[in-house]
């Protein structure tokens, strides 16, 4: 625990923010909380079995969903770095209370926050493909459940804080490194309005933890950190397929699982009725139908198969490689979820992996994203299945609607971000091919794209002057083969109707101009490294606006330099 005692909290609950107390709250008056204010709501540990040892010794915890742990990080003169307003502004928190001395004491575990409930969630997973068994939240510890005045529920978890029952031979701690992308990238992502789980803030231990960045035997000591992670659950398909693969009694715990998740997180599904008509035929046979209606873990199957697809068609359209899409890692929210060695394309590559663990086989490349997530969705069923929650044709349904829905979110999606009013396979698939081809930057490409003009009268020498920026270093043949698209492209937009002007504002608001880089990441981590925290937080503004011009932060938009290509920065392993 800690190594000093913290500054006296502060002992108000509440302070209300614009208009007077009689008039009903808005979205600007609403009452904004200290923190021993907050609406603690512990559901999952009201409501699931938990372990009955409290020891944090790495062991076997069986027919549990969780294990009470509290924080245990060693920390000295912890520190602030950052905070996410919007984050905070979700769970009505009062910007002030960032102010407090012993802020970085409760956000790093150190103090218990009022009326808390500390614990690390139990799960398993398959990891590259294989069944690795127990894993669980070996450094991550959830303080409790709030309910805000919207009445959402948000969970928030520690990630760091020290050693759980699940952490095996590891330390239950990270570094700054790490926690810098974490917050980052999660509140990047949000803001490119991709489901993800947020950070509300990000604290230094002011402690060292020693890491094998390369895994090659040559650790060193680094800055610890702890980053709180918020999301409205924190539950992944590992944490139902653990229960499932251990059989027995443990298949009523999938059950009671299943229950809780869709009574707190889907609860449309518990009111849906015969009414709703929602029976689809599979396609195998006359008389073979699947009723959603009739069976609430089906139709839950295929909404959890849905979201997924609805996310990873996402990342697909803004180049987002999440490098470990193991099912450990898979959230039953259809969020984005563990940000280790994740990268967004530079160069065009659809074999890009960011993962040095993962070059070998590439499973987790850019191009296999969508395959692996129905590969998931398919072991996620399979568990529901060992449970008897779901028969082989549900499952098979709900896969086949992960491909239905991805495909159509995925064409809907390079429709807009080509500006044509509807789907071209041809056209858009010979410009994928060209961008590889040229490895060609996909964020600045795209955004790019939008100076070119349906105007018919540009000559032939002058089509690809809009995209000179990003067409580098192509020789004539290739040169010939982009003016053969562009001519393509310009008379398809012809044929839309629309003006270049709404055209550019439209395809603007779909391809971000700024993205979360790899190497600007880096240039934060090196200065934070040093203890001046100015550039996590100016690229955390940054990140907030992603389709805005933001004169004056066009830097944060260049290629990546050529520093930016040696190991750590544009690769990564999962040390953190």
């Amino acid at each position: 625990m800690s190594t000093e005692l913290p500054p006296t909290t502060a002992t108000a609950a509440a302070t209300v923010t614009g208009g007077p107390d009689n008039q009903t709250p808005t979205e600007n008056s609403r009452v904004k909380l200290k923190l021993e204010g907050i609406n603690w709501d512990h559901s999952f540990v009201r409501e699931l079995p938990g372990d009955p040892l409290t020891d944090i010794t790495s062991r076997e915890v069986l027919h549990a969903c969780y294990s009470r742990v509290s924080p245990s990080a060693e920390v000295e003169n912890p520190q602030l770095v950052v905070w996410s307003e919007s984050v905070a502004d979700i769970l009505d928190l009062d910007p002030k209370e960032f102010e407090r001395p012993d802020f970085p004491y409760l956000f790093s575990g150190a103090s218990p926050l009022e009326g808390g409930l500390s614990y690390a969630q139990c799960y398993g997973g398959h990891q590259f493909g294989v069944w690795a068994d127990q894993l669980g939240d070996g450094r991550a510890i959830t303080l409790g459940e709030l309910i805000n005045s919207k009445s959402q529920r948000w969970e928030l978890q520690l990630k760091g804080a020290g050693k759980t029952p699940y952490s095996r031979f590891a330390d239950g701690l990270a570094v700054l490194r790490s926690s810098i992308r974490e917050f980052l990238c999660s509140e990047a992502m949000h803001s490119l309005g991709i489901p993800t789980t947020r950070a509300l803030c990000l604290v230094t231990t002011g402690k060292l933890v020693s890491r094998d960045m390369f895994y090659d035997g040559n650790p060193k000591d680094e800055p610890g950190a702890i980053v709180c992670r918020v999301a409205q659950s924190f539950l992944r398909f590992g944490s139902f397929q653990i229960h499932a693969k251990r059989g027995k009694e443990d298949l009523e715990i999938v059950k009671t699982l299943a229950d809780y998740t869709i009574k707190y997180h889907f609860p449309h599904i518990e009111s849906m009725n015969k009414s709703d008509s929602l029976s689809f035929s599979t396609g195998e046979g006359n008389n073979d139908v699947v009723d959603l209606t009739s069976n609430k873990y089906a139709a839950w199957l295929v909404e959890v198969a849905e979201r997924t697809a609805s996310l990873i068609a996402k990342w697909q359209g803004v180049g987002f490689t999440h490098g470990v899409l193991n099912t450990d890692n898979m959230s039953v929210l259809g969020l984005t979820i563990d940000y280790g060695p994740f990268g967004f394309l530079d160069a065009f590559d659809p074999s890009f992996t960011p993962n040095t663990t993962d070059l070998p086989g590439r499973r987790y490349c850019f191009a296999e994203q969508p395959d692996i997530g129905s590969w998931n969705i398919g072991q996620f069923g399979l568990a529901l299945s060992t449970a008897q929650l779901i028969n082989k044709k549900e499952l098979n349904y709900a896969l086949e609607r992960y491909g239905s829905k991805f495909m159509d979110e995925y064409q809907a999606i390079m429709t807009k971000k080509v500006g044509l009013s509807r789907y071209n396979k041809e056209l858009i698939g010979e410009l994928l091919n060209n961008m590889a081809v040229d490895k060609v930057d996909y964020t600045n490409f795209f955004r790019l794209l939008s100076n070119i003009k349906a105007d018919s009268d540009v000559l032939d020498k002058d089509l690809l002057v809009p995209l000179k920026a990003a067409l580098l270093d192509i020789g004539r043949e290739r040169k010939e083969a982009w003016t053969n698209w562009v001519k393509r492209y310009r008379a398809e937009l012809s044929s839309s109707g629309v003006s270049d002007e709404d055209r550019k504002v439209s395809m603007n608001s779909v391809n971000p101009k700024y993205v979360l880089r790899n190497y600007l990441c880096q240039s934060a981590i090196d200065m934070a490294e040093q203890g001046d925290f100015e550039e996590v937080r100016r690229l955390l503004k940054v990140m907030e606006k992603p389709f805005d011009d933001q004169p004056g932060m066009e830097r944060y938009a260049r290629l990546p330099p050529a520093w930016a290509y040696r190991p750590g920065v544009c690769m990564l392993s999962c040390s953190s």
